[in-house]
């Protein structure tokens, strides 16, 4: 079966506030078999819109990854991110 990937795109403009978000979002990921991948570090955009921030988390599938995101306690923690970045998030079924 193959892995799922939450990808997300992201420009914090609150770095303080933005923390309660990684706080809490960290062992929500977790619960759902989602490991980081990518969780910021050196990056270059190449092509498209300019994002501050990249990351990539991995999950055992793809219903994994959409179960976290679409879940109503990550979408209340969700509310955090965006009021407090510019974010642009994915959702993708691996090979």
């Amino acid at each position: 079966m193959p892995k799922g990937y939450v990808i997300g795109h992201i420009t914090v403009e609150n770095p303080e506030a933005y923390q309660e978000y990684i706080r809490r979002d960290t062992p929500m990921i977790a619960a759902y078999g989602g490991r980081p991948i990518v969780r910021g570090g050196t990056g270059e955009v190449a092509e498209g819109p300019d994002f501050a921030r990249h990351v990539v988390f991995e999950f055992p599938d793809y219903e994994s990854a959409k179960a976290l995101y679409y879940s109503p306690e990550y979408q209340e923690v969700a509310k955090i991110r965006r009021e407090n970045a510019t974010s642009m998030i994915v959702l993708v079924e691996g090979v």
